[in-house]
């Protein structure tokens, strides 16, 4: 379906080369500031064209709120965002070639053969120009969670093939001497597992406890510490130089040899209420989840610890509870803030894993869609990587599910003041948060 949420619903509408892509937004709450500049930020952030490392098409991408706003300020009504298509060049599909072979590891064939007929130029719904009435809404969205609660969304390029920002204790990248002298001997070695440039492990001087975190204390700084202004520093997006360096230079050699390469986008969320996620089929990390792979081209999602979590022995692994400003919190996080499927009031940190687009200039032995053997050679303006784009795309959808979950516990929280809270300070303790119970029944 093309609606995403309950309470702050988004429907997007659009294929890559019809005449305009947008999305109408309904439950944004009314009598907040909105402009067009407010949203156009993070619509700049996607938009193709910005540098050597994203698709030529040349679209600005301006945003137009048509309607739920009215002398800067949301109504409450549906708010209706469109934005122009400008530089489609449908004849670079109207190829012969193109309307008998499907192309490989593409949409092309599974929309086909679920709908029976498909858009005739790019991708249609499949393309990431659909991502843009994403971006609008989640724009609406960030603002809305930032003024009210002050959450700050945080995503960045974390690797691009083999080359990636250190994550594990010991992990670090190899020095620039030895990565410029493999770059400059062997350019197929860059982000390989063969190269001098990959990542190298060096546990002297850790102990052991250090040596088992399932992140390192570096990492966790950067989660801490990053801002978008850090991440927009480097076109590739990724706020640690060298890395940043080592990633262009990869995007750039699968780019040379009209080939493609996938990566990862880490996302960040800081000042998350507590209490956040609906067990137990709406489980905060199961929403950010469904969110994040509705994204094209994602593959994989690990939040908090993930998968390196299932190395670590529990007596590592356990977020310990300590007192933070009057309430409990938590003395690590490898459980990315959310503990039995709501948010304990941490930050939120997850990754997300984008494959190499589909869309590469080379010839490609396939089939017809009648099964008959043959060689496709793909047109047409394409990323050679996806990720410099898609933190944006990220940073929207987490927007997204988070000001769902708030609604939907801002709800629950009215309803329950409507009764008698003194009915609940006969429970045992053991059920009960006994000071909030207190506080609320003597009002």
């Amino acid at each position: 379906m093309s609606t995403f949420g309950t309470h702050f619903r988004v429907t997007t509408y659009g294929e890559s080369h019809c005449e305009s892509v947008g999305c109408i937004v309904d439950g944004c709450p009314p009598g907040m500031k909105l402009s067009n500049e407010n949203v156009q930020v993070q619509l700049s952030r996607r938009r193709p064209g910005q540098s050597d490392l994203t698709t030529p098409r040349d679209e600005k991408d301006k945003v137009s709120i048509q309607s739920g706003v009215e002398k800067g300020v949301t109504l409450g009504t549906p708010i209706s965002m469109l934005v122009k298509n400008q530089d489609q060049r449908p004849k670079d599909y109207t190829d012969e070639t193109l309307d008998l072979y499907p192309r490989p590891s593409h949409a092309d064939w599974t929309y086909l053969d679920k709908y029976g007929v498909k858009a005739s130029s790019g991708g249609g719904r499949s393309s990431a120009r659909e991502t843009i009435g994403r971006v609008a809404a989640g724009a609406v969205a960030e603002k809305y969670l930032y003024e009210a609660f002050g959450v700050e969304i945080v995503a960045f390029v974390s690797s691009v093939g083999a080359v990636h920002i250190p994550r594990f204790p010991g992990e670090k990248l190899a020095s620039e001497s030895s990565a410029s002298k493999a770059t400059s001997s062997n350019d197929a070695a860059i982000g390989s597992h063969a190269g001098a440039v990959d990542n190298t492990l060096d546990l002297s001087g850790l102990n052991e406890d250090e040596i088992q975190e399932p992140l390192s204390k570096e990492f966790r700084n950067l989660l801490d510490s990053v801002t978008r202004q850090e991440v927009d520093k480097d076109d590739v997006r990724c706020p640690h130089p060298l890395a940043a360096e080592r990633m262009r230079q990869r995007i750039l050699l699968a780019k040379s040899k009209n080939d493609s390469i996938g990566g990862t986008v880490t996302c960040v969320i800081r000042r998350v209420p507590s209490g956040l996620g609906e067990p137990c089929f709406d489980k905060l990390e199961a929403k950010l989840a469904h969110a994040m792979l509705s994204i094209p081209a994602t593959k994989a999602f690990e939040i908090g610890s993930g998968f390196r979590g299932t190395e670590v022995p529990g007596s590592k692994h356990n977020d310990a509870f300590v007192e933070k400003n009057g309430k409990l919190g938590t003395e690590t996080n490898w459980s990315g803030g959310i503990q039995g499927g709501i948010s304990n009031g941490e930050d939120i940190y997850f990754r997300i894993g984008f494959k190499s687009p589909a869309t590469i200039s080379q010839d490609q032995k396939t089939v017809s869609y009648t099964g008959k053997a043959g060689v496709l050679a793909t047109r047409g303006r394409h990323d050679p990587c996806v990720v410099p784009r898609a933190v944006p795309i990220v940073e929207s959808m987490a927007a997204l599910v988070l000001i769902d979950a708030l609604l939907a516990q801002d709800a629950r929280h009215l309803a329950a003041t409507r009764l008698d809270r003194r009915n609940v300070l006969d429970l045992p303790k053991s059920m009960r948060l006994e000071e909030k119970v207190k506080q609320e029944a003597s009002k």
